[in-house]
């Protein structure tokens, strides 16, 4: 069982008196609760001993055993002789998902599926006869759909072959794939910050210690950080999204780009560079190479947010050394991605152009409408012009993300805080909004969010938070 000290945990309860109007226990118990809804404190977790928070917190431990005592009264906490208090859900498992029945999902920045898709799984359908006489098991992938991925990044200006790339079951296991085959407990990593919450999660999980490059809507990422970063730690990996990056929306210039693999190169870093967003430019942009044309660096690719989450494919490109050592490896995670939805995207490459292009233009169009909306409704709220990718990061004006999180939720929404994509509890001034739905679901959640905003900038707690952010 995973343990939280109680100093981690403090961390990740930044402003935790903005979140109720009410007495502290119930502030803490609130801030807790949301910690245990988006993830940041996973299901089955064992929390810091009272005494210990309690004193981490600089407050008496009677407010914290009243916070907890809410919890387990909430079905949030659950006391187990010699293990203390556990993180669960109300009525479920320590290690089930949330049920999320009632609620309009924004924690996901994920499109419907293309059209294509039903039409596509008849015709594999179809084909899965055709290697029913094998044994199936293939960490690599089957090689034709391996060319046809290596004949894509071919296309767009990188030489590849099939011995280049791997098939994965999402980006996602890609980049436990990739971290599995060169990270060691206690390595450096570089990532972005804010960055994707699940990949931070999944390089930590296999001991890597993050190293954080900033990364704004405004200035994109910040040059002195990355300069300083690499010397100063000799990360072992790096993680960045180049493109449309989740959740600021900016792309790398190339220039920059250039420095960082040198920057990589010269400490014997691994670079991997995320492009499962790389082609989702949304206001015409001529398209942009993958990132190690003329450079090196481990591709990350995946057909999630192009044609449908719920297909589970992605790849790997790397040199072919270190495709075969991560195929090596995989065997103790799993024996290969299945056959049928590798099919199904064989069946979809031929058409990803247009794919592509009728993607683009339903973002495009819920992006501007979701912009429309906000400044509508809650014109406050700062909603930079995102030039491609599924979300907007939004800047709220004051530190209370997490406040209104908990608010949507009892408005029907649920949405992840600001904290989610950063570690140790910052951004507290933002929340991330998907683009990814349709006129109905975002007119649902802009007014959930109004409705939230209002109630949560009219506490006093809210105001105090506010007064206090003009002098720090």
């Amino acid at each position: 069982m995973s343990s939280l000290s109680a100093r981690a945990l403090a961390a990740h309860l930044a402003a935790w008196r903005s979140t109720s109007p009410g007495p502290a226990y119930l502030a803490l118990a609130d801030r807790i609760r949301l910690l245990v809804l988006d993830g940041r404190v996973p299901l089955g977790t064992r929390l810091p001993a009272e005494r210990e928070l309690a004193a981490q917190l600089e407050l008496s431990r009677t407010t914290v055993s009243a916070a907890y005592a809410e919890l387990r009264s909430a079905g949030y906490l659950e006391s187990l002789r010699g293990s203390g208090s556990v993180a669960r859900l109300p009525g479920r498992a320590p290690v089930e998902p949330e049920p999320l029945s009632g609620l309009l999902d924004f924690s996901v920045a994920c499109p419907p599926a293309v059209p294509h898709v039903a039409e596509a799984a008849v015709r594999a359908a179809s084909l899965v006869p055709l290697y029913l006489g094998e044994h199936g098991f293939d960490p690599l992938g089957l090689r034709v759909v391996r060319q046809a991925i290596a004949d894509r990044y071919t296309a767009r200006g990188l030489p590849t072959d099939a011995d280049q790339v791997m098939i994965t079951a999402g980006a996602q296991h890609a980049i436990g794939l990739v971290a599995r085959a060169v990270l060691s407990r206690g390595d450096r990593i570089v990532v972005e910050s804010p960055s994707y919450p699940h990949a931070v999660e999944a390089l930590r999980s296999l001991g890597g210690r993050p190293v954080t490059v900033p990364v704004s809507t405004d200035d994109g990422w910040d040059d002195l950080a990355l300069e300083q970063a690499f010397p100063r730690t000799s990360p072992t990996l790096a993680y960045l999204m180049p493109e449309y990056h989740n959740p600021t929306g900016r792309v790398m210039p190339e220039e920059q780009r250039d420095r960082v693999a040198r920057l990589a190169e010269r400490e014997g870093t691994v670079l991997i560079a995320d492009e499962t967003t790389a082609e989702l430019g949304l206001d015409g942009q001529a398209p942009v190479p993958p990132f190690a044309v003329g450079r090196r660096a481990v591709l990350l690719g995946s057909a999630g947010k192009s044609v449908w989450g719920g297909l589970r494919m992605g790849w790997i490109r790397a040199d072919r050394e270190l495709v075969q050592r991560i195929a090596r490896l995989r065997s103790a995670v799993d024996l290969g991605t299945p056959i049928p939805t590798q099919l199904l995207l064989l069946e979809l490459l031929p058409h990803y152009e247009q794919i592509l292009v009728e993607r683009r233009s339903y973002l495009r169009a819920s992006r501007d409408y979701l912009a429309a909306r906000l400044a509508e409704r809650i014109p406050e709220w700062s909603v930079p012009r995102t030039a491609g990718g599924i979300a907007s990061w939004v800047g709220l004006g004051a530190p209370l993300s997490s406040a209104l999180a908990l608010a949507a939720r009892e408005e029907g929404l649920a949405i992840a805080a600001g904290p989610r994509f950063g570690i140790d509890g910052v951004f507290e001034r933002f929340i991330r909004i998907p683009f990814t739905f349709a006129p109905d679901d975002l007119d649902r959640a802009v007014d959930a969010l109004a409705t939230a905003w209002d109630r949560v900038r009219r506490s006093p707690l809210a105001r105090a938070e506010q007064e206090y952010a003009q002098v720090v």
